[in-house]
């Protein structure tokens, strides 16, 4: 198929479902005389007709193949033992699938061996299923799931070996309108080739739900993209969903962003009041032309409602269509891609990107209470906030004592998913326990990180975890952690991230632009010498690793450095932001961060600037006590609630332009409807105050954003 691909755009056939409705099959029918006896009616389990009436099915695939198609399908699209219980045939899965691999390889060698120079291939057909792993049937109770990532890759797995063994050249996983479902199969898909010893292609083909180009599950189109990257594909593409004309903004997004081949195979229009499909072949061949000359694909054909003579229309106009070329994957290969509902793309050259922290049982005393108490839907809210206030991956976390971190994960992420406005980010699976983070693994649809691993349990177990992150899609989380022990020194964190590259990069199969190292954010000011230098190290470290690991990310857990003075925010808060300001410009690419609590660099004041630059950057030998002594002058005088007061009403003294342009660069809205009530009088139009001192502290705010001064948290709230 790929060399074919490489000289011409190839067709598959079209519906299998439409053609065996013109057979006007009843009960008797499809049962034949094996299943006669039935308890479950079987009218409607069209997979079932390749044991009753293998004649009918057959013949359809030879009718496609008469009409030009280079891929026939497999009528197996419910063939799995999740959708077969409807009718009681889950025990006749394997031998359904094997039949039906049976009679499209049948016909398509008997077409191949009548026109050699235009060879057929068969592709097996794995639908959906009926059950969704991310979504709950139960209104009532988000958590719930009908089906799980392991119940959905033990059934897909049953269907595809039988499809190998049955001669399939490509896998076909279609209609996906979940995908955590593809992953699973996906997952399945390369057990089954390693357990059958032999590699086929694979195809994908995700449905859109409605003109706002989502899945069923949420996802948009870029995000589906990047949370099937890791799979090893031959196409990617769109079918059913509705007609070709209005698929068609969709397939130019995949085809923009997508380094594969490029499928598409619509509907005939959409279905009329009948349940019927209207568009002719000359309607449907006119709206796939338009593809065509526009180079949007590689394989076409058609879904529901389509016929042969559908197909045969697609056949004549490839034979003088011009070959689209696939992207360059090495064009994008420095950008990490990580999604939830939408995308996250983080380049070499992105802003800092803000991991909330707070849904952590270990760092935040509230969330552990709710956990605890089994308030999810109060958990939430947290998470919710951390959205808000500007994160835009969110780490979660259950390892405590106390808990089944196993449950609590999966718990936690399913009630996640129920949320969109939560669940728009890309999740951060967080724990030091493998079955935790796997648990975790299998209720994301999105592309993940994983935080974390390392190498303290030496090579093997490090490579196997690493390989097993990459089957699951997500990116990773590396410590600078080995069987020796965890590096605090600059010489240590270089080694370990050195060899970790090398191992995820020429043993695991792990692309460069999925690792993220964590050097370790150690704590600084606490009286021990050789602890004085952790900041700088770090620093030093991130320099050093994007100077040498092409692609890698750094990230780390920004609190900790502060943890000699926690219960005083300010001294903590100031710290956070000197610390990210100087590692942002080392090339700090992301840091898990209360994203509410982080102070504007320009506006620390500036002793206490030059006292916490003292500590980060190691400045002088006295520094730790001169903090220890400044921060418990700052912690009295925060006390003092009047002094307090009075320093924060001072900027209401300033000019109108002056009020407005702090309150934008401080998020502060409670005087906006009192200063805005003011502009009206001072200016001719609500236009003139935007554009004039409402764009002036917006040009303040991009300005120290774009220097590191600033972190999109201010930003949400300005």
């Amino acid at each position: 198929m790929i060399h074919l691909l490489q000289h011409r755009i190839l067709v598959l056939d079209g519906a299998m479902g439409t053609m065996i409705q013109q057979y006007k099959l009843k009960e008797a029918d499809c049962r034949g005389s094996r299943f006669a006896e039935t308890a479950i009616p079987q009218k409607g389990n069209n997979d079932l007709l390749v044991l009753t009436q293998p004649e009918i099915i057959y013949n359809i695939h030879c009718q496609y193949l008469e009409a030009g198609a280079d891929i026939i399908e497999t009528n197996t699209f419910n063939a799995q033992s999740v959708s077969m219980e409807d009718y009681g045939m889950q025990a006749h899965v394997r031998e359904i699938n094997l039949e039906a691999a049976r009679l499209a390889r049948k016909a398509a060698d008997v077409y191949t061996a009548k026109t050699p120079d235009k060879p057929r291939f068969v592709a097996g057909s794995v639908g959906p299923t009926n059950k969704t792993a991310s979504l709950s049937p139960d209104v009532n109770n988000p958590a719930f799931r009908a089906i799980t990532f392991d119940q959905l890759v033990v059934a897909y797995k049953e269907q595809m070996l039988a499809l190998i063994e049955g001669g399939v050249d490509a896998l076909l996983i279609e209609t996906i309108f979940d995908t955590l479902n593809a992953k699973a199969a996906i997952f399945a898909a390369h057990e089954a080739m390693e357990e059958a010893g032999k590699k086929v292609e694979l195809m994908i083909s995700v449905t859109v739900t409605d003109k706002s180009g989502r899945t069923l599950s949420g996802q948009t189109i870029r995000a589906f993209l990047a949370s099937v990257e890791h799979a090893d594909i031959l196409s990617i593409g769109l079918n059913c969903s509705f007609g070709a004309k209005d698929l068609k903004p969709y397939l130019q997004e995949i085809a923009k962003y997508s380094p594969h081949y490029i499928s598409i195979y619509p509907n005939a229009g959409l279905p009329n009041q009948f349940g019927e499909y209207d568009e002719s072949p000359e309607i449907m061949a006119a709206q796939v032309q338009e593809f065509i000359d526009e180079g949007l694909v590689n394989i076409v054909g058609g879904c529901c409602g389509t016929t042969p003579e559908h197909i045969a229309a697609f056949a004549q106009m490839v034979k003088f269509a011009d070959l689209r070329t696939p992207n360059d994957k090495q064009k994008d290969e420095g950008t990490l891609y990580l999604s939830g509902l939408e995308l996250l793309a983080i380049k070499e050259d992105s802003l800092f990107v803000n991991i909330g922290e707070r849904c952590n049982v270990a760092g935040s005393r509230k969330f552990l209470r709710l956990i605890n108490e089994k308030k999810y839907e109060e958990a939430l809210s947290i998470a919710r906030q951390q959205v808000s206030d500007g994160a835009q991956i969110l780490d979660i976390n259950m390892d405590d004592a106390m808990l089944d971190a196993v449950q609590e994960m999966t718990t936690f992420l399913n009630y996640v998913v129920s949320e969109p406005e939560i669940s728009k980010v890309p999740i951060m699976i967080d724990s030091s326990k493998w079955e935790v983070i796997e648990a975790g693994l299998k209720c994301v649809q999105g592309k993940c990180v994983v935080n974390s691993i390392s190498l303290k349990e030496g090579e093997s177990d490090f490579i196997e975890k690493a390989k097993k992150i990459r089957a699951y899609g997500a990116a990773v989380v590396v410590m600078a952690f080995d069987e020796v022990g965890q590096a605090d020194t600059l010489a240590r964190r270089i080694e370990i991230c050195e060899r970790s590259y090398k191992l995820l990069t020429e043993k695991a199969g792990f692309p460069p632009s999925d690792i993220i190292f964590d050097p370790n954010v150690l704590p600084i000011a606490t009286g021990m010498e050789e602890h004085n230098n952790y900041a700088v190290d770090f620093i030093e470290t991130i320099r050093w690793i994007k100077s040498n690991l092409p692609f890698a990310r750094v990230s780390g857990g920004i609190s900790n450095l502060s943890f000699s003075f926690r219960g005083n925010n300010i001294v903590r808060e100031a710290i956070h932001s000197v610390f990210l300001y100087h590692a942002i410009r080392a090339g700090l690419d992301m840091g898990i961060v209360n994203a509410g609590m982080l102070q504007i660099y320009e506006e620390i004041p500036k002793e206490l600037l030059e006292y916490v630059e003292d500590i980060v950057l190691n400045r002088r030998p006295d520094a730790t006590e001169r903090m220890i002594t400044y921060a418990e002058k700052i912690k009295s005088e925060a006390s003092g609630e009047g002094a307090k007061g009075k320093k924060e009403d001072e900027w209401r003294t300033r000019d109108l332009q002056g009020r407005l342009e702090y309150a934008l660069v401080k998020g502060i809205s409670d005087y906006l409807e009192e200063d805005l009530t003011e502009a009206l009088q001072q200016y001719n139009t609500a236009l003139d105050i935007i554009e004039r001192p409402l764009m002036s502290g917006m040009n303040t705010v991009g300005e120290l954003f774009g220097a590191g001064k600033m972190f999109l948290p201010q930003v949400v709230k300005t």
